[in-house]
């Protein structure tokens, strides 16, 4: 491990997924080679403690995490002497505005991409050559008129970039939103089996089960992982051969043997080749009625 040096800017990543902060970590260290991850923790408690004890110059905050939420870890880091910049990474777009109330100098969507997170890496050296102790020349006191007039300048074309960034962010998931209405449906999943991103034909589904921050990818060859909601999922795919038969799955019709109906009014749902049951709702029962 590089052995660190005081003029080297150090980051902490608070992530409750150990791929998710591990992937992070990788982009950031093609990113920004000169930065240095101090700690990389699971949960919003000990990202507020490692962040007072190491006091790292950037903290990249999921939002969704156990213990206490990234909003709540920036709140805590505004109270120290010397608070880190602030970068939200999460799935969700919902919380933008709260994530700028709570000071964040940039907000990114999951996955990251490359050119998205090469523009926040520019705004953090930015803004790290102003901050005092960061390395910077001017002695305190010495700034000048002009320079300050120059500061506001550059904050006000900082606020305009992230606001531009998050107006695209919201423009870009209508618009995939719909446009996955208009496209034709899927044809292959990009899942994850451990390390490994599979590409699975949605002919080999069994079915799909919304876990959390997942939907869980259920074949005859085991289960997948992919980081979507349910919801924007079943919009992609063929109405005709994947019904929702509970509020948290959605079944391939193809793989359905047989329905049956208990003494109490329960159906359950008997897939094809001894490949299990599922509970079918009321809600949704009708659509096997017939069968």
């Amino acid at each position: 491990m590089t052995p660190l040096t005081p003029d080297m800017p150090t980051a902490l990543i608070a992530e409750d997924e150990p791929l998710i902060a591990a992937a992070l970590e990788r982009e950031l260290a093609a990113a920004w080679p000169g930065l240095r991850i101090v700690a990389s923790v699971g949960n919003g408690h000990d990202a507020i403690e490692r962040i007072a004890a190491l006091e790292p110059d950037i903290a990249f905050l999921d939002i969704s995490m156990p213990g206490a939420t990234g909003l709540d870890v920036a709140r805590a880091c505004a109270k120290l002497a010397t608070p880190p910049q602030i970068v939200f990474v999460t799935a969700y777009d919902a919380y933008a505005l709260e994530a700028f109330d709570a000071a964040a100098i940039d907000y990114l969507l999951k996955p990251v991409e490359a050119a998205r997170l090469a523009r926040t890496v520019e705004r953090l050296r930015a803004r790290l050559e102003r901050t005092p102790g960061s390395g910077a020349s001017s002695a305190p006191g010495a700034t000048t008129a002009p320079q300050m007039q120059a500061d506001l300048q550059r904050v006000l074309r900082e606020l305009e970039a992230i606001t531009r960034d998050v107006r695209e962010v919201r423009a870009g998931a209508r618009e995939g939103a719909d446009a996955s209405a208009r496209e034709t449906p899927l044809r292959y999943l990009r899942a994850s089996s451990g390390n490994d991103i599979r590409m699975v034909p949605v002919e080999d589904v069994l079915y799909f089960e919304a876990a959390d921050k997942y939907v869980v990818v259920t074949t005859r060859g085991g289960e997948l992982l992919i980081r979507t909601s349910l919801r924007e999922l079943c919009a992609q795919l063929d109405p005709a051969r994947f019904w929702q038969v509970h509020r948290s799955t959605v079944v391939n019709v193809d793989q359905v043997e047989s329905a049956t109906v208990s003494a109490l009014g329960k159906m359950t749902l008997r897939l094809r080749g001894d490949a299990g049951t599922l509970a079918v709702s009321r809600q949704y029962a009708h659509l096997f009625r017939q069968m």
